[in-house]
């Protein structure tokens, strides 16, 4: 079974935006290489809402999952910017096991990650800037990996945590303007292994276009900014291992188009979108994904 590591490891990539004392449009899915200002916190919580039926064997698989991930940011300098994320996870599978329906099911906080962002490279001119960043950072192991239920241990799938050191690290490019902003972003995230288990690392490519749709023309006492936002997501995860083994219905590659829309303020931004696959090359008899719907909240002080 593929795991959650689209879920809960995207939401590394949900890194925060500010300029000065302004919030600004950003990508909903993965990172930006604007600054968080000097001095200043950020803080994000967003909600995520993942369910898989698509289920190519005879077992009828049914998953779904929700997390809710906290992040807390802060900018050391004008170039330097620290992140912390603590997600919240409930997860719950139904399969078919011989004749009967089997229903199984846990949730409580999932692995911490860290990270640093820092920008190597700005050009900026009169209505627009371009930026290129690069960030790195681990995610430990401080969720249960070891929860039973009543027909005994869980699958890691199932698991509140990994039980492993992860890392994670990449690259992002931003161009803004008055009127958009294009952000791309490539990272991989190498997985550690624990307890006989260790999911495939990945390798994600990241696009992402805001528009300001209102107000059309710019000028003073407007109260927010409405964005439409339109990105693509590819992921390619490596097989899962399992005591050494590779498992062959796990891993592969999968295309997602995500729509969606913000509306910005001074200091806060609601945001929302859906992330639809319209490709998933997966291996064996792997369960695909239906969709992964996003919205959260954040705000700068």
């Amino acid at each position: 079974m593929r795991t959650l590591q689209f879920l809960i490891p995207a939401s590394m990539s949900i890194f925060l935006l500010a300029n000065t004392s302004l919030s600004l449009a950003a990508p909903i899915t993965f990172n930006t290489a604007l600054p968080v200002a000097q001095g200043e916190f950020i803080f994000r919580e967003q909600f995520r809402w993942l369910r898989s039926s698509n289920d190519p064997s005879a077992a009828n698989r049914d998953r779904r999952a929700v997390a809710g991930i906290s992040v807390l940011g802060y900018g050391v300098n004008s170039k330097l910017a620290v992140f912390g994320v603590l997600p919240y996870v409930d997860k719950r599978l139904r399969a078919n096991s011989a004749e009967n329906k089997i229903k199984r099911e846990n949730r409580g906080l999932g692995d911490a990650s860290a990270f640093a962002r820092y920008t190597f490279h700005q050009d900026n001119a009169p209505g627009r800037t371009f930026r290129l960043a690069g960030f790195a950072g681990i995610t430990a192991p401080t969720g249960d990996d070891e929860d039973n239920d009543r027909f005994g241990l869980l699958p890691p799938p199932l698991q509140n945590g990994s039980g492993a050191w992860d890392q994670f690290g990449g690259f992002v490019v931003t161009y803004q303007t008055l009127d958009f902003q294009i952000d791309s972003q490539l990272s991989y995230r190498a997985n550690g292994k624990a307890n006989g288990f260790q999911s495939g690392n990945e390798t994600r490519l990241d696009l992402s276009w805001q528009h300001r749709v209102w107000p059309r023309e710019l000028s003073g006492g407007v109260p927010g900014f409405l964005y439409v936002v339109a990105e693509v997501n590819v992921l390619h995860q490596q097989k899962n291992r399992v005591n050494s083994q590779s498992d062959q219905n796990s891993g592969g590659a999968s295309v997602w188009l995500s729509p969606g829309l913000q509306y910005v303020t001074r200091r806060w931004v609601l945001e929302a979108v859906i992330q639809k696959p319209v490709s998933q090359h997966l291996n064996g008899v792997a369960l695909e994904n239906d969709f992964i719907f996003t919205t959260s909240v954040r705000f700068n002080f």
